[in-house]
Parts: C-alpha cells; sequence; structure tokens
C-alpha cells in the first residue's frame, strides 16, 4: 500500500505555498456558507418546535430561545380544544391517498409513453411538456370544485386527493427516463412465456424504477401535506374535512389569534414533524433515486 506524503510548509517551493493558501481559504469559505445555510434553514425549525412550548406571553415578549417552562399543554390544547387530531388524520389520509393516486397514473402513464407507439403520441408528450411551464393556479379552482360536486367527490379526500394528482408531467418524464432504461429485451422474453402487458409492468418495470417511485412519492407526500388554498377552498363547505395546515392557517384569523401564539407555533409544529420524519426515513431511498436517475439521463 503506497503512503502518501504530505509535504511540510518549509519543504515547499512559494508557488505550492500559494496554491496551499488559496485551496485552504476555498475550504474555510466553503465550509463557512454551508454553515450559514444551514443556520438560516434550521433556525425557524428549531424556534418554531422550541416557542410551541413557551407561555403566549413570553413567545409574545421574546428573550430566550428555549422556554423558561415547558408548556406541555400547549399541545394538550391543541388535541383535546381545537381537534388537531382529526386533522392530522386528515392530512395523513390525504397525503397517502395523492402518494397512491400518483404511483398509480404517473407509472403507467410513463411506461405507455417510453414503451408504446400510438397516434398522438408525440403531440400528447409536448402537452405534457407544455403543461409544465403553464400554471393556471386559482384561476381553475372554481371549475374543478363545480366538477367534483357534480360528480359527488367533495364530501370525501378521495376527490381533493384525484386534484392533487393531477397536472403531474414532471412525474411522468422522470418516470419515463427510468423505464427507457429498461432493456426491452427483459419485455420480449416475458411476452414470448406469456405475460401480457399489464403483467410486464407489474413484474418486470416497477421493479426496476422503484428508486424513481421513491422519489416523487416523497414529493408527492410533501405537496399534499402542505397545500393549503386548494385543500382551504375544497373544505370551506366540510368544515370536518379540513385539514392540519388549513386548521393551522385558520387559527391566524380566528377571534382569539391575538392570545394564542403559542398554540398556533403548536400546531405548526405538529404539522411539521410528521413530514421531517418522513424525510428522516426516506432520505436514503430519495438519494438512491436522485443519483440514479443523473446516471441514467
Amino acid at each position: 500500500m503506497k503512503k502518501t506524503h504530505r509535504l511540510r510548509w518549509s519543504d515547499m517551493r512559494p508557488g505550492e505555498r500559494r496554491d496551499a493558501v488559496i485551496a485552504l481559504v476555498g475550504r474555510i469559505l466553503k465550509w463557512i456558507f454551508v454553515g450559514l445555510m444551514c443556520v438560516f434553514t434550521l433556525y425557524p425549525v428549531i424556534y418554531t418546535l422550541l416557542g410551541s412550548f413557551k407561555t403566549n406571553a413570553e413567545l409574545t415578549l421574546g428573550g430566550g430561545i428555549f422556554p423558561q417552562e415547558w408548556q406541555f399543554e400547549n399541545y394538550v390544547y391543541a388535541f383535546r380544544q381545537l381537534d388537531f387530531g382529526k386533522y392530522t388524520v386528515n392530512s395523513v389520509v390525504l397525503a397517502l391517498l395523492t402518494v397512491a393516486f400518483t404511483l398509480f397514473t404517473a407509472s403507467m402513464a410513463a411506461y405507455v409513453i417510453a414503451r408504446r407507439d400510438f397516434p398522438g403520441k408525440k403531440l400528447l408528450t409536448a402537452a405534457y411538456l407544455c403543461s409544465m411551464f403553464i400554471s393556471v393556479g386559482s384561476v381553475a379552482l372554481y371549475p374543478l370544485y363545480s366538477l367534483l360536486h357534480a360528480l359527488g367527490l367533495t364530501s370525501n379526500m378521495v376527490g381533493l386527493a384525484l386534484l392533487l394528482t393531477g397536472g403531474q408531467a414532471a412525474n411522468i418524464f422522470m418516470v419515463s427516463g427510468f423505464v427507457r432504461s429498461v432493456p426491452k429485451e427483459l419485455d420480449e422474453a416475458a411476452i414470448i412465456d406469456g405475460a401480457g402487458t399489464f403483467r410486464v409492468f407489474w413484474q418486470i418495470i416497477v421493479p426496476a424504477i422503484k428508486p424513481i417511485l421513491g422519489v416523487i412519492a416523497l414529493f408527492a407526500f410533501r405537496a399534499a401535506w402542505n397545500e393549503f388554498v386548494t385543500a382551504q377552498v375544497f373544505t370551506m363547505s366540510n368544515p370536518g374535512l379540513k385539514t392540519l395546515s388549513v386548521a393551522v392557517a385558520n387559527l391566524r384569523y380566528s377571534a382569539n389569534a391575538a392570545a394564542e401564539w403559542h398554540i398556533m407555533t403548536a400546531g405548526a409544529s405538529i404539522a411539521l414533524i410528521p413530514i421531517l420524519i418522513v424525510y428522516l426515513l426516506a432520505n436514503r431511498q430519495f438519494i438512491t433515486g436522485l443519483t440514479a436517475g443523473a446516471v441514467k439521463g
């Protein structure tokens, strides 16, 4: 095994000393930048979590970042008096339904686009591509609500999950790139053995594209969990379906909003913790999917 010998400062030539100083300064600046970004990113999260254990007076007047006395009653009040437990369940159900619908539709659409030739394929692909750069935003809320109301889907989470599933052109293009990387010979061999289209998709394609499916599942969960405007509009007629993000935001406009900052931070923490747990659990799958996608192109 070869040993690497590092030159001492006294043994370096002037040019080597200059390069070493530049490299050291670059590393220091890099870590300073990374440290500042971590502080700016994590400070609001930590402040919210710690603020949820403070009294309203302490939170309003400022002071230290840590609570003087830990007020666990804030969470008890949020769950018992404000029904945050029910709203948390609503958010979980909505996020899981959205993930299931997203994985099902994105994977099958990507499989068809990547593996099949049919009339209008180029037009459909162009339409998907154009939809990535067009956002109708709140303009489409009323017609979408009218459509779901006509279908009887405004009284449950299925309609809202279907609505949040739409417009996933980016997911389809990412998955289709993975599907194209799977050799077509595997499909042909399975078809020769008597497998149908769906069996080829389920037993060959899906296991091969699991990394990217994990990535879009994480994106879909995050989007559904944090969704506010659409969830607010579609639950106005049925308050029992309110999601956690809507319930937390509504505290800001309640009659006691000025006196309930500690409850608002507790509600924000309840909404924040699950998504952090999901990221921690799915971190390896997320990184694997992104790095694999970078290699597959």
